[in-house]
């Protein structure tokens, strides 16, 4: 049987802690940011966690992880 590959697209876009949570990038970055508020575009900066049913789905898509 052929070895699984890892999906490139996924692995560019997510981050897989050591105990295995995946966060990602919070969105809306790129322009119009000066209306939002300081506190909000602080909170932008971090990543965040995804649910843990999307979790699994993209776990599944690294099987190499």
């Amino acid at each position: 049987m052929p070895k699984q590959k890892t999906k490139k697209s996924v692995i560019k876009k997510v981050k897989i802690t050591k105990k295995g949570k995946v966060l990602v990038r919070h969105s809306g970055q790129n322009h119009y940011n000066t209306r939002e508020t300081g506190n909000f575009k602080r909170k932008k900066r971090r990543d965040i966690r995804l649910f843990k049913a999307d979790e699994k789905n993209i776990l599944k898509s690294l099987p190499n992880l």
